[in-house]
């Protein structure tokens, strides 16, 4: 299922469902949208503040249901990850969400509603910029609109020619596309809100780690099965998770090649989308197309409709 697609003068719903945000970062994307030419909706509790998490659980979690059931709203979109997603999730009604739908857009710990509400739902959802993110960022913004108001019809997502894609693996692999940051993704193992990547490419990215870190992650993931029952695999930024010398560790790029490119699968890696800019748009739950070869992600479906 996918939702009418973006236009200028459609209206914005803005909720913080898991970490606060600073109150002038909220403001500074509010504006920024707003001189694009968007309205923007706030959330009730949009600036909630609950130790680290923003607001209550059961407050989060009304936010994101009052967003979707407001027929004045045409996109939901998260202002910040952090942590807190996974709490709200008992106290969410998804046929709510299913019989309403309409854009949904965040990344980081939003990871798990993209997924869950893609394969729930069966709605596409859109791993991309949030509302506290630097969206002045000129290929962050092109590839958010570009998606949003252009995916009507099928397209290629390609990094920006100076920041060029790395083949891990030739090859081309085809499945719906799922994934995010690599720790949401390992914490829902296990639960009913676990990832199915079975047939599917996988798309992973994550910050702060150390490479003993994303090696653990990486491995939970091989013994749950999941890499070895995708068809594909996109590595995208991996922001800070190096460290200033090796002598007690694998470097990131060993543990690549030991747990991603042993695997044989097509494989990329530095696909521009994550924790750093530019921040690319991803259709999840799109059937894609992986090109290890031409070294783009072809969309193989309308993400929007007109």
């Amino acid at each position: 299922m996918i939702c009418k697609k973006l236009s200028y003068g459609d209206t914005i719903g803005l909720i913080s469902p898991a970490s606060p945000e600073k109150p002038e970062n909220i403001e500074k994307g509010i504006n920024f949208l707003r001189s694009k030419g968007f309205n923007i909706k706030e959330g009730k509790h949009l600036y909630d503040k609950w130790g680290y998490l923003a607001g209550s659980d059961k407050d989060r979690a009304s936010d994101l249901m009052e967003m979707f059931l407001d027929d004045s709203v045409d996109m939901v979109l998260c202002v910040r990850g952090g942590y807190g997603v996974m709490r709200t999730l008992p106290y969410i009604n998804f046929d709510i969400i299913k019989n309403n739908p309409k854009i949904f857009m965040g990344f980081s710990d939003i990871t798990v509603y993209l997924n869950y509400i893609s394969n729930k739902c069966d709605l596409i959802t859109f791993h991309g910029p949030m509302g506290s993110s630097n969206l002045e960022d000129s290929h962050t913004f092109t590839s958010f609109i570009d998606t949003l108001m252009n995916g009507t019809n099928l397209y290629c997502i390609d990094n920006p020619v100076e920041t060029p894609i790395h083949c891990l693996n030739i090859g081309t692999a085809s499945g719906k596309l799922v994934g995010g940051n690599l720790s949401l993704l390992c914490s829902t193992l296990g639960t009913p809100y676990e990832i199915d990547t079975k047939d599917n490419i996988l798309f992973i990215e994550d910050i702060g780690e150390e490479p003993y870190r994303i090696d653990r992650l990486l491995t939970q993931l091989l013994l749950a099965n999941k890499l070895q029952e995708c068809s594909g695999i996109i590595l995208g930024q991996f922001t800070n998770c190096d460290l200033p010398h090796y002598d007690r560790s694998l470097t990131l790029e060993e543990i690549i090649e030991d747990r991603i490119v042993s695997l044989n699968k097509p494989s990329i890696s530095n696909f521009m989308s994550g924790h750093s800019y530019p921040k690319l748009t991803l259709p999840i739950g799109a059937k894609v197309q992986l090109d290890c070869r031409k070294l783009c992600i072809k969309i193989l479906e309308p993400v929007v409709h007109g």
